[in-house]
């Protein structure tokens, strides 16, 4: 098994952060696999310090992974040979809706697809309603062609998920590839069987199984877990006080200290090294993990 750590460098990690990725690597390690550092960075909001700022912090608690670092944007090309594929078959479409056509479009009241689903629109456009729309000089993005599949997931952490899969966007208007096919590309490249990650994503991952059927190839086993929330209720973000790690030292904690709060608020024994945290990985037990988000109090 190889398990992956997948940020988005757009800013510095919070506790949130942390603490998911803390979970990739004991999960990669307790089973003595691999952990790939992929770096998601074709979001607009990436900034070049944040790559070193985001590794430094992960080494900061004690976390290490394997090989080389990887880069979405140095991979562009396989995305782009995956969505050739996929209009060869003729499993695409353009689409030229904005966000708000979008958002005032309703899935009929007796589809199975989520709220928020794409309906389809473009996919009935006639052949005036395409060329009115060429001519419009508004770049077009490419959508997926399904047919509202339903997929079943089971997931390590959640159990049995099932959703539909709606006519989701391949590649923006902009010509970058999306979040849901680049990251199913690179999970096969890089022979990911293990993907950890927040369960905010559970609800894309039948979109992700999809593709990697369409494709012909194994997805990978995934455990969505708990996210950390602020004292309000809502996901912990940096606006919410001193949540990182440089926040937390200016109040006196010490890195280690750092570490012991993520790995109480996982039910964890505390370590008096980073060099105990091999003994956590080796009697590390998913089952036992808590079910609930843990709310972090400043």
């Amino acid at each position: 098994m190889t398990g992956r750590w997948a940020p988005s460098p757009t800013g510095e990690f919070h506790l949130g952060n942390l603490r998911t990725a803390l979970l990739a690597w004991l999960f990669a390690r307790s089973a003595s696999t691999e952990l790939v550092w992929r770096f998601e960075d074709l979001d607009g909001a990436v900034r070049n310090d944040f790559y070193d700022l985001q590794l430094r912090d992960f080494r900061r608690i004690g976390l290490t992974w394997d090989g080389q670092v990887f880069r979405q944007s140095e991979r562009l090309n396989l995305y782009r040979e995956a969505i050739e594929d996929l209009k060869r078959q003729g499993l695409t479409y353009r689409c030229w809706c904005t966000r708000r056509e979008i958002r005032e479009a309703t899935v009929a009241p007796h589809s199975h697809l989520p709220e928020g689903a794409y309906p389809g629109i473009c996919r009935r456009l006639t052949a005036k309603e395409i060329s009115e729309n060429e001519r419009s000089g508004r770049n077009p993005a490419l959508r997926l062609m399904s047919e509202g599949q339903l997929i079943q997931i089971e997931d390590h952490q959640l159990g049995d998920f099932e959703g539909a899969v709606d006519d989701f966007v391949l590649c923006r208007g902009d010509l970058t590839p999306s979040y849901n096919l680049a990251a199913v590309i690179d999970d096969h490249d890089m022979g990911i069987t293990q993907v950890v990650r927040g369960d905010d994503l559970l609800p894309s991952t039948p979109r992700q199984v999809h593709l990697f059927n369409l494709f012909g190839t194994q997805p990978p086993r995934y455990a969505h877990v708990p996210l950390v929330l602020s004292e309000s209720g809502n996901r912990l973000a940096k606006r919410d006080g001193a949540v990182t790690i440089d926040d937390r030292v200016a109040l006196g904690e010490s890195e280690l200290d750092i570490l012991n709060h993520l790995l109480s608020s996982l039910g964890l024994p505390k370590v008096g090294s980073f060099d105990e945290l091999n003994r956590v990985a080796h009697d590390f037990q998913p089952s036992a993990l808590p079910t609930s988000p843990w709310v972090f109090d400043l």
